[in-house]
């Protein structure tokens, strides 16, 4: 495939925006680990935006051959379809995926056949629009609009609560929690981290480690769960843990639907367990036409649309841009996955 030199790279055609993926950390991989260089193919079919983001690291973009050596796999849906090609060709030594979650692809993130492996996630990269939207969730609920958007008569009945001042628990420590974090400086939120490890957070008040989510629900105003799907974390909320929370509490997925048992949460909000539940994702998904959490008036429901591909194309180029220019040079990725921890 003949490719052209970009006229300007594909990071300054954000606009300025999303700092968050330009300065993204990167994990240095050790020479004896780093993955042979050479062509790159990009599966299941190229995409001019991402050619330009190959090409401006350094890359050469060919079609898929017994000369590839790294991937960029721009399909989530598609999953099941890659195992063949890695099989087929065992020169492939990095692998781009384009998301932050890599739930889709556990089955072959490690396997004994391709142990070295290295992948890389979008992880990180789309943070500030997808904590943007669960800071609009928030608000959403908080201010009843659930209810307001329906409503074809003026109502004399006071709702609605203001976020300023409320204790909000975001459940993951990420790039979306961060830029959260820093969203709701403005509102003087006192913020708690529930996270794998005990190190504190830039911006929060506490970090409790997992084990320690049931001591920290009673008190939270709104829970954001924005961590990893993984074999652990799988139905993290479910009656148990809406038993816990303050019946005015809200409670905002914009990470996997599968963190959430979807009939428990049903039942939380038919009971009046919980105020309200903002989604932007569920299990399962795309969520049935008749499910009863369409016909919950305090539930708020996006088709797992907080970052559309017009926003984040621009940041996954620069994310493979960058990826690229380590993959070539000093092997500095960013966004690498860990197999055994799963994300």
């Amino acid at each position: 495939m003949t490719t052209r030199t970009p006229s300007t790279p594909p990071a300054s055609r954000a606009g300025g925006q999303h700092r968050a993926v330009l300065a993204a950390d990167a994990d240095p991989i050790p020479t004896a680990r780093r993955p042979e260089p050479g062509p790159i193919a990009i599966l299941p079919r190229p995409n001019q935006t991402f050619v330009d983001a190959v090409v401006a690291g350094g890359g050469t973009v060919a079609e898929l051959s017994d000369e590839t050596r790294g991937v960029v796999w721009l399909s989530y849906k598609d999953a099941a379809a890659f195992s063949p090609i890695l099989e087929a060709h065992p020169g492939i030594g990095w692998v781009q995926l384009p998301y932050a979650g890599v739930d889709a692809f556990a089955d072959i993130l490690d396997t004994e056949s391709r142990p070295g492996l290295l992948w890389t996630s979008a992880k990180g990269a789309y943070a500030e629009p997808v904590a943007e939207h669960a800071l609009a969730l928030t608000l959403a609920l908080l201010r009843v609009l659930p209810k307001r958007a329906v409503a074809t008569s003026w109502s004399t009945v006071q709702e609605g609560r203001s976020l300023y001042g409320l204790n909000v628990v975001i459940v993951g420590a990420g790039g979306i929690a961060l830029e959260l974090i820093r969203l709701l400086q403005p509102f003087d939120t006192e913020i708690t981290i529930v996270r794998r490890s005990s190190e504190p957070v830039d911006g929060a008040h506490r970090t409790v480690t997992a084990d320690a989510l049931h001591t920290v629900l009673p008190d939270a105003d709104v829970v954001v769960i924005a961590a990893a799907l993984t074999g652990g974390t799988r139905h993290l909320f479910g009656a148990e843990e809406f038993a816990l929370m303050k019946h005015t509490a809200s409670l905002v997925n914009i990470a996997r639907g599968g963190l959430v048992d979807t009939d428990a949460l049903v039942e939380a909000l038919a009971s009046g367990m919980i105020a309200s539940a903002g989604l932007d994702v569920t299990d399962p998904e795309p969520l049935p036409d008749d499910h009863p959490l369409w016909r919950e008036p305090r539930c708020l429901i996006t088709p797992h649309q907080a970052d559309t591909p017009e926003m984040t194309a621009p940041l996954l180029a620069e994310r493979i841009r960058l990826n690229v220019q380590a993959f070539l040079g000093d092997g500095r990725f960013v966004g690498v996955v860990d197999p055994a921890k799963g994300y």
